[in-house]
């Protein structure tokens, strides 16, 4: 089943314990950040500190409400601009409000979770697939009817195998 709009918007918002995610992109078109990307290319950067968002704010609703949310972001690099724009722009301020984001740094390394694409896990029970263009271009995004066990795999590797979000921009 593919899901888009409200029925996404449902998804996201009807997890009772965890929304996980497993990135492996270098980079995400989203016609939403242009202005923003600009203004990072630019030099404008924001203080991680004071930045709020609405997203922000969620997850900090979240967690006072004892959900969790977070990610893994599979890396190499150098990083691309996208990234070191995410970095700035979205995960320090994200992990401040609350999200547990981490990074699976490859570039030395084989990539424990080769071929697994991106995808969303809500409460280990529900699983979205996310299906991107090459380049980052999001086409759909579909709900997974199959046994959520591999999934739950994937999560554990991704998280043992990879650093915490200011452990790994500290250097």
């Amino acid at each position: 089943m593919l899901l888009d709009g409200e029925e996404w918007q449902k998804t996201l918002r009807a997890f009772q314990a965890e929304a996980w995610r497993l990135e492996t992109l270098p980079q995400y078109l989203v016609p939403q950040e242009a202005d923003e990307i600009e203004a990072f290319r630019a030099g404008k950067r924001i203080d991680p500190e004071t930045y709020t968002s609405p997203y922000a704010e969620d997850l900090k609703r979240l967690r006072g409400e004892g959900k969790h949310k977070g990610r893994v972001h599979i890396v190499r690099r150098p990083l691309s601009e996208y990234l070191q724009f995410e970095f700035s722009r979205y995960y320090a301020p994200h992990v401040l409000a609350g999200e547990e984001i981490r990074i699976l740094d490859i570039t030395d390394r084989e990539n424990p979770l080769e071929g697994i694409q991106d995808f969303w896990m809500f409460d280990k029970t529900r699983v979205v697939l996310m299906h991107y263009e090459a380049d980052g271009t999001q086409i759909g995004r579909e709900l997974y009817e199959g046994d959520p066990t591999p999934f739950v795999e994937y999560q554990s590797i991704a998280l043992a195998e990879s650093v915490p979000f200011l452990e790994y921009v500290k250097d």
